[in-house]
């Protein structure tokens, strides 16, 4: 057995005992209020921020495990994805600039709680939002960033944050492959920043269900973890 496979079997043993979450509320910069799930502790912590089809809760498996890595992690649940789920319409569901102010609320959040650290992983629409947010929010304010098959920025060469990008290969919208498009924003992209594609077709967070869900998280958490 590999030695990343037995540090993964053991993240995970750990994840079993991380703490469980608790429900948390917080101001955006705007005045509205952001609901989010609250797990683990630490001066270490990530924002996990969702695609359009999800919620706070669908990063437990994923939050839990950060946590036992020794993260405090807060999974948040959009504003506007949140109104469209209730069936009433959102200028800002598809609004990079938007859906960072949500991004930008949980950062605030953790900075103001001790925070030393903050890593931001965003999938899809999420992914957007966290971009967007590396670059509207205060210098440093975000110290990584992880983009799963994240939605377009207009201006990716803004981004100056330490990126992972990572999207499965065959990964497809109804207008064609995501990979051209997101090779292209990485390849504009500041830096430093890697690129991981990974095998199948599943896009964003629906890769965890996938033979590629395990290595996606091992991912996660290599990148989060480096100095």
């Amino acid at each position: 057995m590999r030695r990343t496979t037995i540090v993964f079997a053991a993240l995970l043993a750990s994840a079993a005992t991380a703490s469980a979450q608790q429900a948390v509320a917080f101001r955006a910069a705007d005045g509205g209020t952001i609901h989010a799930d609250l797990y683990g502790a630490g001066e270490r912590t990530v924002v996990l921020a969702p695609g359009g089809r999800f919620d706070k809760s669908s990063w437990k498996p994923q939050a839990l495990a950060l946590a036992g890595a020794g993260f405090r992690v807060v999974a948040i649940d959009f504003r506007a994805s949140s109104e469209s789920r209730a069936g009433r319409d959102s200028a800002c569901q598809y609004d990079a600039g938007c859906l960072a102010r949500d991004v930008l609320a949980a950062v605030r959040y953790l900075r103001e709680s001790a925070a030393k650290t903050v890593a931001v992983v965003g999938a899809s629409l999420g992914g957007g939002a966290a971009a967007q947010a590396a670059i509207d929010g205060p210098p440093d304010a975000i110290n990584r960033l992880v983009l799963i098959a994240h939605m377009s920025i207009d201006a990716p060469d803004k981004l100056r944050v330490p990126a992972l990008f990572i999207v499965a290969r065959d990964d497809a919208s109804g207008s064609g492959p995501r990979l051209p498009g997101i090779r292209a924003q990485y390849d504009k992209a500041a830096g430093p920043k890697e690129l991981v594609v990974l095998e199948g077709a599943a896009h964003a967070q629906f890769i965890f269900d996938t033979p590629e869900g395990d290595r996606l998280l091992r991912e996660i958490v290599r990148f989060v973890s480096l100095p």
